[in-house]
């Protein structure tokens, strides 16, 4: 297959049958939107939203030595997750920067699925791979052996309870555990990207259809719509949740990006970018670099990103993110700024859109937050 040729997942055809609105999404063709995604996006808020995120990377380590592979390949401590549990870390360079942000989940006392973003699947691929020998342990691509469909929402729960007898209430955060939903044979997470309730269901490709359409029927009642990668991106904005590309980057380290908490330097043994990252953690704490924080528009204009942030006729950080928010009613932004600007309520912050200074306020992340 040349690389340039556009991938499809397995819902594919599904996806014109409902009118999506398709797009080429890190060489993966995506439904963008079915309808609205101002609807798409309020009915995750307020029932449920059915998404195809079957363009994420999934990567199988196994072995005796897989903990210890990971261990020194990733920042995070993933010897010490337990079978069924799941961790949020990251991949770094040799000079600390990151390569991508990752879920990993522990399925068996020696079997881990590495899950990366679509955009970066390959590069987290190759680094695992190129990171792996002196380990008694495999790397396997495992992209195409799964697609992966996630159901979003306050809602969910009682959607999902209907076709599984899988322990969905013993399902806690960030775990997963094999069962069968609808018939089919799933692996069922609790790890979303949305800010709500909800889980993903990883599943063989051949399979995807026919649970996509269960889960639409078992959803009807609960008002679950079909959901595109634009409203998941407004979505996790409000939930402050960081868009590799947008508030990550090779360009900065995991303490830049205020995520300097994935970084365990208390596990045994050396971990790709150690150094580097141990230099990075000293300086952020003598010199506090640019602080990821959340702005709202005082007025209508919808800051994007690169616009600079500016205070007092200076520059002062730069927009990462921004769309307007449907919960808040308001145009939002996620901006790097000078710590010295940092503090929710900041006076005199703007975004600079196309020579005009709008006033926006400083708030601490996320802007939203559900009620447990």
């Amino acid at each position: 297959m040349s690389s340039t040729e556009i991938r499809r997942t397995a819902l594919d055809a599904l996806h014109r049958s409902l009118g999506a609105t398709m797009t080429d999404f890190a060489g993966w063709d995506m439904p963008l939107r079915y309808g609205s995604e101002r609807d798409e996006h309020v009915a995750v808020r307020t029932r449920a939203g059915l998404f195809d995120l079957s363009h994420m990377g999934e990567i199988t380590v196994t072995g005796p030595q897989a903990a210890q592979l990971l261990d020194y390949a990733l920042v995070g401590n993933i010897a010490s997750v337990g079978v069924g549990r799941a961790r949020y870390t990251m991949i770094c360079r040799a000079d600390g920067g990151i390569l991508d942000d990752l879920i990993v989940y522990r399925l068996g006392e020696t079997e881990y699925m590495v899950v990366a973003n679509a955009s970066n699947a390959q590069v987290v691929l190759d680094a695992l791979v190129e990171r792996a020998p002196g380990f008694d342990a495999e790397v396997r691509d495992d992209r195409d052996a799964y697609a992966l469909i996630a159901v979003q929402g306050p809602e969910s729960p009682g959607i999902l309870k209907s076709l599984t007898d899988a322990d969905l209430d013993g399902l806690k955060y960030y775990a997963g555990l094999p069962g069968t939903v609808a018939g089919v044979p799933a692996l069922i997470a609790r790890t979303g990207y949305t800010g709500e309730d909800g889980f993903e269901l990883f599943v063989k490709p051949e399979h995807a259809v026919e649970l996509w359409q269960a889960l639409t029927k078992a959803g009807e009642g609960a008002g679950l719509v079909p959901c595109g990668l634009s409203c998941r991106d407004t979505l996790r904005l409000e939930a402050g949740m960081p868009l590799y590309g947008h508030e990550l980057s090779t360009g900065l380290t995991p303490f830049d990006a205020g995520l300097g908490r994935v970084v365990k330097f208390e596990k045994e043994g050396d971990f790709v970018g150690r150094e580097a990252l141990a230099e990075a953690a000293s300086r952020a704490s003598e010199n506090p670099p640019r602080v990821l924080v959340g702005l709202v528009a005082e007025g209508r204009r919808v800051p994007r990103a690169g616009y600079p942030v500016v205070a007092g006729g200076e520059v002062i950080g730069e927009v990462t993110s921004g769309a307007p928010s449907p919960t808040l009613g308001k145009p939002i932004a996620m901006a790097y700024v000078d710590a010295a600007h940092s503090a929710p309520g900041t006076a005199g912050v703007g975004v600079d859109i196309r020579g005009s200074h709008e006033p926006y306020e400083v708030v601490a992340l996320p802007f939203y937050k559900r009620q447990k």
